[in-house]
């Protein structure tokens, strides 16, 4: 299994990530969009990325969109093992209706 620091770590760039995108987590979680197993197997899966460093150094360059000119960014990386979940689940919390299923 993980230690803490990994998951620790990648727990971060989960959230960095959504925070980049726009999707806000907690409300996910509020809505019932998103529940803490559906969060946990994203930071598992997020453990599993061949590029946390490019990621970390993507995440750096992109502020959150309350921050920026531009907004959200538009997606993840094309590496990021997350990539469609964090999509759907800003799809969702976008117009309300659909719900996220786990990848």
């Amino acid at each position: 299994m993980f230690g803490a620091k990994t998951l620790n770590r990648h727990a971060a760039l989960v959230n960095r990530m959504a925070q980049v995108l726009g999707v806000d987590l907690t409300e996910a979680m509020s809505r019932g969009k998103l529940s803490g197993e559906d969060w946990r197997e994203a930071v598992v899966r997020c453990t599993g990325c061949t590029a946390p460093e490019a990621c970390t150094v993507w995440l750096s360059e992109r502020p959150a969109p309350e921050d920026a000119e531009g907004g959200a960014a538009a997606a993840a990386p094309h590496y990021c093992n997350n990539r469609l979940m964090l999509a759907r689940l800003r799809d969702a919390l976008g117009d309300g209706d659909g719900a996220v299923a786990a990848e």
